[in-house]
């Protein structure tokens, strides 16, 4: 009660100084957004800005897409514009293909990339080889995109990731975005883009939430293709990866710095095509490198870093061979645990960190 009527007797200046002194201003927590709001955004903004763009998919409408990405699309923009399809993914693939080369910009939904394969030869065939075949009279703008890669319990056929696969082919161009923030600004940079774009996307950061940069929340916010990203410095050596991965070697860069060890994490963000600058530049610097991806190792897109370094000039700054963690070279196991022992794990990118730094 003193302390209560001693405030009382003070002038007003005073107490209000005293009681401003007892706040404390922080700043506003950073807006948290998960990968499948960030695709559902990008795609909105660009089915809004252009009205050649249109969705096409099975479930993709009236479902609001198996996975909830085209979640609120169909009652925006109605029938014409979002549109279910049969389960015949070389159908639809087809329809969209031509109505590319007529003049339209479809986003081809694949349930699953896995799904794909039934319509590959649209994909590769169709739609990659027409600009080169007509003599550049005739382009394809068109983006296949869906979950790529391995999911949790859906076994050998549904479980492949198929970056590899796509980065193969001249005439596609294909992203693998990890975070929001690439989600958003890949998805529609493919839109926009003259050529078929493959969007490898993966089931279990659907729903994984990432601070929004505000650059990111702007309409007009794109990603480069072709451009990687460095999610972290380092100077001891440079981990590159694509998709979910790059979450592990984060976690795993992270645990390094504990002992001492400085890890340069760069996420890929496109596989084709490839930004090897990037790669060399760290290369340069760290004079080590491991390469991460949830894919087969037999010609996978760390095969191909591999021997783009030793072809170019980064491979006389490595003071150690390059390594590899890849997914395992089996179908994928249905049980959890062999699961787990197939596809690679925060604990695969140390042990391989510390083997090629001999440590």
């Amino acid at each position: 009660m003193a302390a209560v009527s001693g405030l009382v007797r003070r002038p007003l200046r005073e107490v209000s100084g005293l009681l401003k002194r007892r706040f404390h201003w922080t700043a506003p927590a950073a807006l948290q957004v998960t990968v499948r709001d960030a695709i559902n955004q990008g795609m909105d903004e660009e089915l809004e800005r252009d009205e050649k763009v249109f969705l096409l998919g099975e479930e993709v409408a009236q479902y609001d897409g198996a996975y909830k990405v085209s979640r609120g699309l169909w009652k925006k923009y109605g029938d014409k514009r979002i549109i279910d399809t049969p389960i015949s993914e070389m159908g639809f693939a087809g329809i969209a293909v031509g109505a590319a080369m007529a003049g339209l910009r479809p986003i081809c939904e694949f349930m699953t990339f896995n799904f794909s394969m039934q319509a590959i030869d649209q994909v590769i065939n169709s739609a990659a080889k027409t600009y080169y075949m007509s003599g550049g009279l005739q382009s394809v703008p068109i983006v296949f995109r869906g979950p790529n890669g391995a999911s949790a319990g859906v076994a050998a056929q549904h479980s492949q990731c198929f970056a590899a696969w796509y980065g193969h082919c001249p005439g596609l161009k294909v992203v693998s975005p990890w975070n929001s923030e690439d989600a958003k600004g890949l998805i529609k940079s493919a839109i926009r883009d003259n050529n078929p774009v493959v969007v490898l996307e993966n089931e279990l950061m659907y729903g994984v939430p990432f601070e929004f940069p505000p650059e990111a929340q702007s309409k007009d916010f794109l990603i480069p293709i072709g451009k990687a990203k460095i999610e972290r410095q380092g100077t001891h050596i440079t981990v590159v990866s694509h998709s979910r991965p790059v979450g592990h070697c984060l976690e795993a860069a992270a645990v390094l710095s504990k002992e001492g060890v400085e890890c340069e994490v760069i996420n890929m963000r496109t596989i084709r095509p490839m930004d090897m600058e990037t790669i060399e530049a760290s290369v340069m610097k760290t004079n080590h490198l491991v390469t991460v991806e949830g894919g087969w190792p037999q010609f996978g897109v760390g095969a191909e870093i591999c021997a783009r370094i030793m072809e170019g000039p980064a491979f006389n700054f490595l003071d150690a061979p390059a390594v590899r963690v890849t997914g395992a070279d089996v179908p994928m196991p249905y049980a959890k645990i062999l699961e787990d022992n197939s596809i690679p794990q925060v604990k695969d990118i140390i042990f391989a960190v510390k083997k090629t730094l001999n440590i």
